[in-house]
């Protein structure tokens, strides 16, 4: 009932995770992502203790390979977990349980790996990794967005997905983009798409604000004294 992508921008060196499924609030509990470090998603019955225990593995210097299989070895019920991970040299792995629901694939890419369970064909991992590789020089919450909707494109998921989320990091403890659609009943990855267009222009402000607020730009909102009082 999920499908996703994970993905590395070998330029800048930012992680990121995109996701969608017909479950509510995917994104609390199913991607991350650590500056540095790499990214994971978690999927089909999901245990979120996954993805913070590998991103600790490849923290202390484990490739993803030896990080979730350490992971997994030592998991309850791990025959129902569907996981990818990327470490920060673009090096890929997964985990896919004897459970895993209905149709699934997993399919590696350069910098990326996607995955999808109760897909409507095995395809649309596939898809999703064409899409991210041929989107090189585009900002990686982009590409990922990009991919997701390609899944879409492809067959997404057999039943109406509900929720979905993009999180992208860079050189922070916190997120760059962490943008999530909790429920939609008609389109959540297109209300996702509007999200990130409004929130790409304002991003960087918002770090600027974290670590130099004296440089920071104007909110432009009323009690703002930079911000334009006819506004």
């Amino acid at each position: 009932m999920t499908f996703s992508i994970i993905g590395r921008c070998e330029r800048t060196g930012m992680f990121g995770v995109a996701i969608t499924t017909s479950s509510i609030a995917v994104a609390s509990r199913c991607p991350w992502a650590r500056a540095g470090v790499g990214a994971v998603s978690t999927q089909n019955v999901t245990d979120p203790a996954i993805g913070p225990r590998t991103l600790d593995a490849m923290e202390k210097g484990a490739g993803a390979t030896d990080a979730l299989h350490g992971v997994m070895s030592q998991s309850a019920h791990a025959e129902y977990r569907q996981v990818i991970a990327i470490d920060r040299h673009g090096a890929t792995a997964f985990h896919g349980g004897v459970k895993t629901l209905g149709t699934h694939a997993i399919n590696p890419g350069r910098d990326c790996i996607a995955a999808g369970n109760l897909l409507r064909n095995t395809n649309v991992p596939k898809a999703m990794i064409k899409s991210f590789e041929s989107n090189v020089g585009v900002h990686l919450a982009e590409r990922l967005l990009r991919a997701l909707e390609e899944g879409v494109v492809a067959g997404g998921e057999l039943g109406p997905v509900h929720s979905c989320g993009l999180i992208v990091v860079r050189d922070r403890p916190w997120p760059l983009v962490d943008l999530r659609v909790d429920w939609d009943d008609a389109a959540p990855i297109a209300h996702l798409r509007q999200l990130w267009n409004a929130y790409e222009p304002q991003m960087e402000a918002y770090q600027t604000r974290a670590v130099d607020p004296a440089s920071a730009p104007a909110y432009g909102v009323p009690g703002d004294p930079g911000a334009n009082p006819l506004r």
